[in-house]
């Protein structure tokens, strides 16, 4: 892990990742060096933007779950979308989304007693 942590440091001071910058900061702070680890991330950074990996590593939730979508609502957006309900929003879409759950109740219920006999 240190040798990540090494990468990114240089990464966020603007130094160049190459294996003379990433061993000296690895000596500084006091870690026993192994040469193939710094080639071999040195080369496994080639390719990578790391601002990019790390807004991408910040996106995903601590929970291991997936991302919110993009172009979700905030929090702001539902709030003011609660307040047009309880305001009296669209009675007749209030009332159809009640008959959708009995209906789904029973369509669950039927599933069970065929499966169970």
């Amino acid at each position: 892990m240190e040798y990540v942590y090494a990468a990114l440091i240089l990464n966020e001071t603007g130094a160049e990742i190459n294996e003379n910058n990433l061993t000296d900061v690895l000596d500084a702070a006091g870690v026993d060096v192994e040469e193939s680890r710094v080639k071999a991330l040195v080369a496994a950074l080639e390719d990578i933007d790391i601002e990019e990996a790390v807004e991408q590593a910040a996106a995903v939730p601590a929970g291991g779950g997936a991302a919110a979508p993009a172009g979700g609502s905030s929090d702001g957006e539902l709030e003011e979308a609660d307040e047009v309900d309880d305001e009296g929003g669209d009675e007749e879409a209030e009332a159809d989304e009640g008959g959708d759950d009995d209906e789904d109740e029973d369509a669950d219920g039927e599933g069970l007693g065929e499966l169970f006999g």
